[in-house]
This record gives C-alpha cells, sequence and structure tokens, in this order.
C-alpha cells in the first residue's frame, strides 16, 4: 500500500493535478476576496487544492498522505496562490469561482473513486465515498476558514452531482467500458449537472 500511487495509471495522475490546480485557484480566489495577505493567499490556496487528496489518503490507509510525499503538489498549490494573487484583477469576472469549483469538483469525484477502484477493484461503497471525500475536503476547510458556511450545504445539489457521476462511473467500468473514457464522462456528467442545478437553482428540500 506504502507506493500505491506510483502504480497507478498516469491518467489518474494527470487529472489529479489538474483538479489540485482548480480547487487552488478557488482557494486563492475565497482569500483574496476575504482581503488575505499573500501569505494567507497561498496557505488558503494549498489548503483548497490537496486537503481532499489529504482525508482520501487517511481514508484508504495511505500514511503518509501523497501530497507530503510528493513536493510537486505543494509546489504547484504555491505557485497557483501567487500567480492568482497577480492575475486576480484580470480574472475577476461573474461566476468564475463557482464554475472553477464546479469543475474540480468533477474531476477530483471521480479522480477519488478511480484510485479506490485500482485499489479495492468494483467496490461501490468505498468507491463513492473516496470520491465525495476527495471532491468536498479542501472545499469544506476552504469556506470554514474564511468564515463562511461550507458551499455543500448551501448551494444547488453539491454533493448530489458528485454522487451522480460517480455511480455512472462505476456502472461504466461494471459493464466493461475503458477506464479513461469511463472517466472523462463521469467528470462530465458531474459538471453538466453542477452547472444545470446552478443555472435553474436547483436545491434539495430545506426547512425556512
Amino acid at each position: 500500500m506504502s507506493d500505491f500511487f506510483f502504480s497507478l495509471p498516469f491518467f489518474i495522475h494527470v487529472l489529479d493535478l489538474i483538479g489540485t490546480i482548480i480547487f487552488a485557484f478557488t482557494g486563492a480566489f475565497k482569500a483574496i476576496e476575504n482581503k488575505y495577505d499573500l501569505f494567507g493567499i497561498i496557505v488558503l490556496s494549498s489548503i483548497t487544492g490537496f486537503f481532499g487528496g489529504v482525508m482520501r489518503d487517511v481514508l484508504l490507509g495511505k500514511i503518509p498522505p501523497y501530497a507530503f510525499v510528493d513536493p510537486f503538489y505543494i509546489i504547484m498549490t504555491v505557485l497557483t496562490g501567487i500567480l492568482t494573487f497577480y492575475i486576480y484583477p484580470l480574472l475577476k469576472y461573474k461566476d468564475l469561482f463557482i464554475k472553477l469549483d464546479a469543475i474540480g469538483l468533477g474531476v477530483f469525484s471521480i479522480i477519488g473513486s478511480g484510485i479506490a477502484f485500482n485499489l479495492f477493484g468494483l467496490n461501490y461503497i468505498i468507491m463513492a465515498l473516496s470520491g465525495i471525500i476527495t471532491a468536498i475536503g479542501g472545499g469544506i476547510i476552504r469556506d470554514i476558514l474564511v468564515n463562511e458556511t461550507p458551499l455543500i450545504f448551501v448551494k444547488e445539489l453539491y454533493v448530489t452531482s458528485s454522487f451522480i457521476g460517480i455511480t455512472i462511473f462505476f456502472m461504466l467500468l461494471y459493464i466493461g467500458m475503458d477506464y479513461n473514457i469511463s472517466s472523462l464522462i463521469g467528470i462530465g456528467i458531474i459538471i453538466l449537472f453542477r452547472f444545470i442545478s446552478m443555472k435553474y437553482g436547483w436545491n434539495l428540500p430545506r426547512r425556512k
């Protein structure tokens, strides 16, 4: 188990890096909007970028977590925080944060469930838990640190979108579809469902 990440398909590592950078951007955005200094921006960017993966690794028994073993992840989140600090005025337009968050949700949901699949095979419960934890862990800490209610508890079908995409990903693997194609379809379903729910304001029931 100690070297399981190094034996995973290259495709997983590429998607994991993409998701890390996207979520790191959302952390940096939140930090800037809350008037953090550059150090605070880097810290929040990094925590948001890889904390979900840290939680996933602990769940799957990978100690120490992969983000602490491979310094490239920390380097990328630090650079993302610094870059966002300087280009923020050029990127600041309506709904950019929420759209990036939706993309990160899709990528990390399938990354987490895919890693569980490569370790334990077609175990739906482990795949779902691993995917959802990977997708929401960093965002929860991000929102708590800026003193906001975590996005997953208040916004349109957040975890539901992740759950639907992971379920479809599992089903595609179950019928024997190619892993990479299944991953891309799962990611696309999550992003699409999240965008549609935002557009039409779909929410789970809540008491007023």
